[in-house]
């Protein structure tokens, strides 16, 4: 039967450092978590001139696993557990901070030296209580590796993380996820199945689409409800989608800055061990 849809967020602008701003429709004012879906950004798509100078700096993260999708243009991670890449469009990244660590990221050498845009999302992925404080972990995914789960006549849907329908995703998580990011075109008509009891979300990157008699337009995040399985979408203009859907964590979420634990204790604790220097350093 058709999922229901029980909240409708719009993306709305923060600036998360001086010079970069995202749209945030998760977490929203009227919708706190979908854990274990914490946060999503969309950043740009922005215009990079040919040699601007534009970074995030090193910065600190726990107890989650920030996942990048590269929708436009390529991006440069490096962190102080080793992990060093860049991603280029289409391809997704899944950092696991773990007990701990810094990392940069922005757009790659490359783009900062030629020009060109920019576009991305970032899902804060949360992991249960019991893997907080594991070893962080680094992995990414072409987009060529990614199976195409769902693909018809102006449909392809690539598989990230999970399993759907046979297909399986090529990025692990400790939290299992389903994650399904790609293309409907105008006029085309998909059918989704999620997981009864899970929870399941939709983001529109671009375009429009009909869902449940109602038109939904870019920047907005659809929560459907825990019953039934079925999500039917038409698409009124080119569309891209991102489809999500995991089990719940039922545990308390604390989240502040760049952590993501259970406890108000633990996010202090995160907040004083970076002050101490705990997390290490990253000189770039």
């Amino acid at each position: 039967m058709k999922k229901k849809i029980t909240y409708i967020l719009d993306g709305r602008e923060k600036h998360i450092t001086p010079e970069e701003k995202v749209l945030q429709p998760l977490p929203h004012k009227d919708f706190r978590f979908a854990n274990p879906f914490i946060v999503l950004h969309h950043l740009g798509p922005d215009i990079i001139e040919a040699g601007q100078q534009l970074r995030i700096h090193p910065h600190p993260h726990r107890g989650f696993a920030p996942v990048t999708f590269q929708l436009q243009g390529s991006g440069y991670h490096k962190d102080n557990a080793g992990h060093e890449e860049t991603i280029n469009a289409g391809d997704v990244q899944w950092m696991f901070a773990g007990k701990g660590l810094l990392h940069s990221e922005g757009p790659s050498p490359a783009l900062l030296e030629k020009g060109g845009t920019q576009e991305l999302l970032q899902l804060w992925v949360n992991v249960p209580a019991k893997n907080k404080w594991d070893a962080p972990s680094y992995q990414s995914a072409k987009k060529e590796t990614l199976p195409k789960a769902v693909q018809q006549n102006g449909v392809e849907l690539r598989l990230a993380s999970g399993r759907y329908y046979g297909f399986e995703g090529p990025l692990k998580s400790i939290t299992p996820i389903i994650s399904l990011i790609g293309e409907v075109a105008k006029g085309a008509r998909i059918q989704l199945n999620a997981i009864p009891n899970y929870w399941a979300l939709l983001y529109i990157i671009k375009g429009k689409i009909l869902i449940n008699c109602e038109t939904i337009e870019a920047h907005n995040l659809l929560i459907f409800e825990k019953e039934n399985d079925e999500i039917i979408l038409s698409a009124e203009e080119d569309a891209q989608i991102l489809f999500l859907c995991a089990e719940p964590i039922l545990e308390p979420v604390a989240a502040k800055d760049n952590f993501v634990m259970n406890s108000q204790e633990e996010i202090s604790q995160a907040m004083e061990d970076y002050k101490n220097g705990v997390f290490g350093t990253l000189n770039f």
